[in-house]
């Protein structure tokens, strides 16, 4: 995985959700809480999702087969993927149901003291976490906005984890609110209501998890400014006169495909027009780095051929 892939933010959030879950089981086993079983089970789910992520970036790096002749750069889509799948059936609708038994049978919390301590505990190694993913994304994320670097980012992992780590505190902090009411009122409903809320969350936000990485896996274009940066590249003004028509493929984060039909003129030589091809593929190569597999088609242009 490259270093646009986030893996120091992706083992910081892992190693401070598995000393969570740790830390929050221990609590539900002495409390009875509800909110911390949930809090528990989310932190489990958070733990495996990085090590998915750590597995697809591990997987992608695979060398191109006869049968994947494109490579495996898509595989980090997937277990992108498979982690807002998980998000929301282990951590969002375990939580929902936790919920659901507690307001239906509530009882006391016992020993408040362990929820309460391993929430503030929580909440602080969460926002380390959160400060990792968001030194790291601020790295890559330019002028964009957050949502708009967690829509346009190919690299799926940055937005996942930050996606992650803003649920878990917002998490933490309903369960701490369902714990705190819970205490002062002593009606143990507010714990499963806190609950319910921490799984409604979970599930909205592997909703957003899904369709963005859905629409990676599908196959998305080269952002405006890397389209404009090849055209501009392409284009000659010697043998290559134009752009007829251009497609592109994220086949992974770090590697684009380029197919383009341009313009060359009736009498150029087959050599001059090779020529031409090599060299805009060099140039395109050196505006667009990630441009790794480039297929240009010469043609006549005629305008109304031109779509």
């Amino acid at each position: 995985m490259s270093a646009s892939g986030g893996t120091k933010a992706i083992v910081a959030a892992l190693a401070a959700n598995l000393a969570i879950a740790v830390a929050k089981f221990v609590a539900f086993l002495f409390s009875g809480s509800s909110s911390m079983l949930a809090e528990s089970v989310h932190s489990v789910a958070d733990s495996g999702n990085q090590g998915l992520l750590l597995l697809g970036g591990k997987k992608a790096q695979r060398e191109a087969t006869p049968q994947h002749p494109f490579g495996y750069g898509r595989e980090r889509y997937i277990y992108a993927f498979l982690v807002s799948i998980v998000l929301f059936t282990v951590g969002g609708m375990f939580a929902i149901y936790e919920g659901y038994e507690k307001i239906h049978e509530p009882h006391p919390i016992e020993a408040w003291y362990w929820p309460v301590g391993v929430l503030v505990f929580a909440i602080i190694a969460e926002s380390f976490s959160f400060r990792t993913a968001i030194k790291e994304s601020n790295e890559i994320r330019g002028t964009l906005s957050w949502t708009q670097f967690v829509r346009r980012a190919k690299a799926p992992e940055l937005p996942v984890v930050l996606l992650e780590d803003l649920g878990a505190l917002v998490g933490l902090v309903l369960a701490l609110g369902g714990v705190g009411l819970a205490l002062l009122t002593g009606n143990g409903v507010w714990d499963g209501i806190g609950t319910l809320c921490i799984g409604v969350l979970l599930i909205a936000i592997a909703i957003v998890l899904a369709a963005e990485t859905k629409s990676l896996l599908l196959g998305e274009a080269a952002g405006v400014e890397e389209v404009e940066k090849i055209k501009a590249a392409v284009v000659d003004g010697d043998v290559v006169t134009r752009v007829i028509h251009m497609r592109t493929l994220h086949l992974g984060p770090e590697e684009l495909l380029v197919a383009a039909k341009i313009a060359v003129e009736g009498n150029d030589t087959a050599t001059e027009v090779a020529d031409a091809i090599n060299a805009a593929e060099a140039r395109i190569r050196e505006a667009v780095p990630i441009a790794r597999v480039i297929y240009l088609e010469p043609d006549i242009y005629r305008p109304e051929a031109a779509k």
